[in-house]
């Protein structure tokens, strides 16, 4: 077992991966510390969970070492979807891995591997070998890898911007000058300065763009990055030969300009893609970095040290500062706060948290300091399924993403082939524009955009909702929810409340005591209890204390499966709370859910009143029914509950088409009735017994915080109780389908108009290197646009305002 003081050697390890792992360093194998350090099972869970297992071990429990591991890396030196095969190329021929999924947008990899074959140090070894670096998806320097990248990126654009106005300067009186104008020895002389000033953006701005040609060459494989970095040395070469011998046959014209122009925009369009991409599809990694690093522990001496996180043990406890984020599920054993929920609701209205009260791993303690006792820890808390569910999503490959995939290759090759004949056709023409012809040709096009035009947009979509309150299982399914013509929801859990709701007030002909002191009394009894006929009887009476001022209740008791019985002052009475026998009175008849207060003095029974309970609509459900039927839905309820109560939800929300006294399989076989009629079918349930109907549909919601993420069916969830949620997933889904769209006929229009430009020669190599980052980032900053709210307009499907005048109750 691991103990907190091996932590500064972890420190020191993991330091070491992330040194020897900086964007530019050669890759070589990892130190042997930090191998030792990777390959020390405690630290499995650190980035990985059992593979397969519906419940994994999480930090807690000592890792399974014969049975196969689920890692997630990150990755360093990717650029294009040929990265992404090569490295799941690379993993797949190492002995043990069993699967390899690598994502191009965001740059992380998803590795299951078998222990008794291979250990995290061999398969990333593998991926050193191929040219790239890995590093745990968990591990805090996998953030500082990040912060290295960027700051390289930018100092790789600064170079590149300074010499390029440098050199513009010089090729600037060549432009100008009519003949004769310059000298031979002045035109020479600024073409010694061209190169001079060059040589920084060739040996230092252009470096990825080399080394990653160079990895290319020796694993006899193409990427993005091989006809790209070949124009630039192409252009470098032929600029450097007509300055070195003015006379020969490439001394007509040199491209200094152009060379550096073109790095500068390549330069500035990947970091500014870089950038969008972080901030836009960067949810995972927020969400993942959410839990600290370090938390206090209180230790055996009544003190606090600070551990690492993956340190904790069930019934530690431990120290959340303000501002801090609990790093398990537990219950705070000293102190009061509030905290932020957002990631479980996708509302940020703080919530209390009270002595006493459960707090949840990931969410925010937002007021005073409090010591929480941990209860669950990794993968066992809702914050471990989410970012388990959300690692699954990231990686996933949607159909079109991986047509992209498949013809990225031959399509590079095609490139090459492309760009040799035009520079064959122009040879016998002029040597040096046959050259530079080549180069507009490979620059103008690589298919960078096309790689990111899908994968972008959907996990931008996904990351939106994420925020929202959807977690999104499958990236395939919003291309399914954005073609849905029919919604169908179940009753209880998803368009009703969780809870009952006080329907009507009923008091005998004969009444002994007024309407508002016999609910003030019945709410004075249900605050005992946490039944739900209780808690909505209690509700109903909130701020009626003082129609019972007076009255005080001993003794009292809740009798399982029938109600509540306490003394009652004045007059040393029982009152009763519950069935009408348990209350000791007669039954009525009346249909639905009822309780009834009665008071017992001196032998005789008096009814007091009958409460009338019933399911509560949701308050956003009637707006939620008509948005989705103004953009062209049609919605269906299906619900195992009684046809009456059925048809009464369904009348009160809008809803046409309704079925009740339904069992899974009518459930199922309603669903298939409409997909053979050729609709379109969303099911939109409560996770917990709809698993059949939920899997059979074109896409699937399981709605509600209740929903055991590990065992559920459905493709997204909901995670909070606002049912808007649903027509907003639906309503991004459209717009994410109609960007991915855009993006890929941007990609296509934009090749076939310049293609043919560069091949005949109309085409300059900066204006090429222009165009290709301009149509990388046009396609990511479109994709950005999906950051935006995605329902349009909120008020037509948010639920109303808190403080909203309640619904009347009836009195009879």
């Amino acid at each position: 077992m691991s103990n907190p003081a091996s932590e500064p050697s972890a420190a020191v390890g993991a330091s070491s991966v992330a040194a020897s792992s900086a964007p530019g360093a050669p890759a070589s194998p990892a130190p042997a510390a930090a191998a030792a350090l990777l390959d020390d099972p405690q630290e499995w869970t650190a980035f990985g969970r059992p593979h397969g297992a519906s419940a994994p071990a999480g930090p807690a429990a000592a890792p399974a070492q014969d049975t196969a591991w689920e890692s997630h890396v990150v990755l360093g030196g990717m650029h294009c979807a040929a990265c992404a095969l090569t490295i799941e190329e690379a993993l797949r021929r190492v002995p043990g891995v069993q699967e390899a999924d690598v994502s191009a947008a965001t740059c992380r990899a998803r590795v299951v591997w078998d222990p008794r074959q291979v250990l995290p140090s061999g398969w990333m070894a593998a991926v050193q070998r191929a040219g790239y670096q890995a590093l745990p998806a968990m591990d805090a320097f996998a953030r500082e890898h990040r912060r290295r990248e960027h700051r390289q990126a930018l100092w790789r654009w600064l170079v590149a911007g300074f010499c390029m106005m440098q050199v513009m300067m010089y090729a600037w009186p060549a432009y100008r000058a009519m003949p004769g104008d310059l000298t031979l020895e002045m035109e020479q002389l600024l073409r010694w300065a061209s190169w001079v000033i060059s040589l920084p953006v060739v040996l230092f701005a252009c470096g990825p763009f080399f080394s990653s040609a160079l990895r290319d060459i020796r694993q006899r494989r193409v990427s993005m990055d091989l006809p790209v970095a070949t124009g630039m040395l192409i252009t470098f070469v032929v600029s450097m030969l007509g300055t070195f011998d003015p006379s020969g046959p490439f001394g007509r014209e040199v491209y200094y300009d152009s060379l550096t122009m073109f790095v500068f925009f390549l330069l500035t369009g990947r970091w500014l893609e870089l950038r969008l991409r972080d901030r836009t599809a960067g949810a995972l990694e927020a969400v993942m970095n959410r839990l600290p690093d370090s938390v206090e522990r209180l230790d055996g001496e009544g003190g606090f040290t600070r551990v690492a996180t993956r340190r904790l043990r069930v019934g530690d406890v431990v120290r959340v500062l303000p501002g801090e984020a609990f790093p398990a599920d537990g219950c705070i054993v000293a102190g009061s706060t509030q905290a932020d929920e957002a990631l479980l609701t996708g509302e940020s209205t703080p919530v209390p948290k009270p002595l006493g009260a459960s707090v949840t791993a990931g969410s925010y303690n937002l007021r005073a300091a409090v010591q929480v006792r941990v209860q669950t820890l990794g993968e066992g808390t809702r914050f471990g399924q989410i970012v388990a569910l959300m690692e699954s999503a990231s990686l996933q490959k949607p159909r079109l993403a991986q047509l992209a995939d498949r013809i990225a290759r031959p399509f590079l090759i095609g490139v090459l082939l492309a760009a040799a004949g035009a520079a064959a056709w122009w040879w016998p023409t002029d040597p040096s524009q046959a050259l530079m012809v080549a180069v507009a040709v490979l620059v103008v096009t690589c298919p960078c955009a096309l790689s990111l035009a899908t994968p972008v947009a959907m996990l931008t979509a996904a990351g939106t909702l994420a925020r929202s309150g959807v977690l999104v299982r499958n990236l395939q399914s919003l291309e399914a929810l954005a073609a849905v013509d029919t919604v169908v929801f179940d009753k209880t859990g998803t368009l009703t409340s969780d809870g009952l709701a006080l329907q009507a007030v009923r008091l005998p002909p004969a009444a002994p005591l007024p309407r508002d002191v016999v609910l003030a009394l019945a709410a004075l009894l249900a605050r005992h209890s946490l039944h739900p006929v209780s808690r909505a009887i209690a509700a109903a009476a909130e701020g009626a204390d003082r129609f019972a001022a007076g009255w005080t209740l001993d003794e009292v008791q809740e009798i399982a499966g029938a109600g509540l019985v306490a003394t009652v002052q004045p007059g040393s009475g029982t009152l009763r709370l519950g069935s009408a026998r348990h209350a000791r009175v007669a039954e009525d008849g009346a249909a639905g859910q009822q309780a009834v207060l009665s008071l017992e003095q001196d032998g005789r029974v008096s009814e007091l009143a009958r409460f009338s309970l019933a399911e509560q609509l949701r308050p956003e459900a009637i707006a939620v029914v008509q948005k989705l039927q103004q953009i062209g839905v049609d919605v269906q309820l299906l619900s195992g509950d009684r046809a009456g109560a059925v048809q009464r939800i369904a009348q009160s929300a809008g809803i046409a088409v309704a079925q009740g006294d339904c069992t899974p399989q009518d459930k199922l076989a309603r669903l298939r009735q409409l997909q053979q009629a050729g609709h379109r079918v969303a099911m939109v349930g409560d996770g917990l017994n709809d698993g059949p109907v939920l899997a059979g549909a074109h896409v699937s919601f399981a709605f509600g915080r209740a929903v055991p993420l590990a065992q559920s069916k459905s493709d997204l969830v909901v995670m909070g109780d606002n049912l808007g949620l649903v027509a907003r997933a639906l309503l991004l889904s459209r717009r994410t389908l109609r960007i991915v769209r855009q993006n890929l006929w941007w990609a296509a229009g934009y090749n076939a108009l310049g293609v043919p430009l560069a091949i005949a020669g109309l085409m300059p190599a900066w204006l090429a290197g222009l165009g290709m980052a301009l149509s990388s980032l046009l396609v990511v900053a479109n994709a950005a646009r999906l950051t935006r709210d995605p329902g349009g307009d909120d008020a037509t499907i948010s639920r109303p305002a808190p403080h909203a005048a309640p619904i009347p109750l009836e009195l009879a």
